[in-house]
């Protein structure tokens, strides 16, 4: 389906591919379009949904200047997957219940972390040197470090909010895990200085902004290569995060399943990033904020809520979304509406056939506070094929 709507404002276009948006994206994408460095138009994703200074489902490129806030704060956030020679016969609910266990014992969630980073210094090693040459040229992210200074130990951990881990079955029966990370404490800290400084680039050089939370670095200024640097470190660490996580799941899945083999691919995708690539004749920064890498032939995961279906996918390559595509269902409505709005009880009717948490503390994740994932996959399917569905009968949520 093409584009549902166009947004006109004085500089360029926001293309959107949903009818399904509310007011306060509308202005937020329009607060975006406006800025003097977007080029040719925005791109709006059929999960779209309010963020903070760049709407979540959007893609922006930009010519010669990276928006640090339109990145986000849990750089490289993102999802791997992979299919395995197992098949649904061999699960059942005692097996199930003990794959959840065991995982949630092997893989640190929330704020926890691994003691022992012996395990993990062969990951950790190409970050080590990259880091401490960052920290020297800005000592002052030392102190926003804090507890993250140990973040050789929170490679290969979940953390918190919407991140999981999920044993899934495609339509054909087949067994895949599926998790959902990104860079962790440390990205976190990264971006957070990084963000505060373009606003302070701002205010020195008194440039108007339609939000503040739109501050951005331009190319030869002061911060610019610096954050470059740092991006792409916490990018690069958030796919090893997943790369290691993804071997903790197999060791775990190792316990209590028969001998079993990796079959095809392993897709490892970034859906909060930045990177440099070519689109109406320009080489421009792509921010995918919320979205995946869509062009011709590029594997993805497009997730649903805790109880709904995901979908592996291949890129159709289309320039009119910067070669991009939604990155899952995309919330509806806010952490807080969803705890004030629905009980334990629905969460148990809404998660009926999974194995996993059912209790309060993960009520901001039931599946009726995103939207719908179906919904989701039928607007942008002229930005992807569906190559597998797979429906999830564990999950680890952060």
């Amino acid at each position: 389906m093409p584009v549902r709507q166009t947004l006109s404002s004085d500089r360029v276009p926001v293309r959107i591919w949903t009818d399904d948006i509310d007011d306060a994206s509308r202005r937020q994408l329009a607060n975006i379009a406006a800025l003097p460095i977007v080029h040719h138009h925005v791109a709006a994703m059929p999960d779209v949904h309010l963020g903070i200074g760049a709407t979540i489902g959007s893609v922006i490129a930009t010519r010669g200047a990276i928006i640090p806030a339109a990145v986000g704060v849990d750089i490289g956030c993102g999802m791997v997957a992979c299919r395995l020679s197992l098949d649904a016969s061999q699960l059942d609910e005692r097996v199930l219940q003990r794959i959840f266990d065991q995982i949630s014992r092997d893989v640190p969630v929330g704020r926890a972390q691994h003691d022992d980073d012996r395990a993990l210094v062969v990951a950790a090693r190409p970050f080590a040197a990259r880091l401490k040459a960052l920290t020297q040229k800005h000592p002052q992210l030392l102190k926003s470090f804090g507890k993250f200074s140990k973040w050789v130990n929170q490679i290969g951990t979940l953390g918190g909010g919407n991140h999981f881990i999920e044993v899934c079955l495609d339509e054909a029966g087949y067994v895949w895990v599926m998790l959902h990370s990104g860079s962790r404490g440390i990205g976190n800290a990264l971006a957070t200085y990084f963000i505060d400084l373009a606003r302070q680039d701002a205010e020195h050089h008194s440039i108007h902004l339609p939000d503040r939370d739109l501050a951005y670095f331009r190319e030869g200024s002061a911060h610019f290569d610096d954050y470059v640097e740092a991006v792409h470190w916490a990018q690069e660490y958030a796919f090893a995060n997943r790369e290691c996580m993804l071997d903790l799941v197999l060791a775990a899945l190792t316990c209590h399943l028969p001998p079993f083999t990796v079959t095809g691919e392993v897709v490892n995708c970034h859906h909060n990033y930045v990177a440099r690539e070519h689109h109406y004749g320009v080489d421009v920064w792509v921010t995918r904020k919320g979205a995946i890498r869509a062009r011709a032939g590029d594997p993805g995961i497009v997730p649903g809520s805790m109880g709904a279906r995901s979908y592996i996918v291949r890129g159709r390559g289309n320039p009119e979304s910067f070669t991009s595509s939604a990155h899952g269902a995309g919330r509806r409505m806010s952490r807080n509406e969803a705890m004030r709005r629905f009980s334990e009880g629905e969460l148990r009717a809404q998660t009926a056939g999974v194995v996993c948490r059912k209790d309060r503390g993960v009520l901001d994740e039931i599946p009726g506070a995103y939207k719908d994932i179906d919904a989701v996959m039928a607007n942008q399917d002229d930005l992807t094929e569906i190559v597998h569905t797979l429906k999830q009968v564990v999950c680890v949520k952060g």
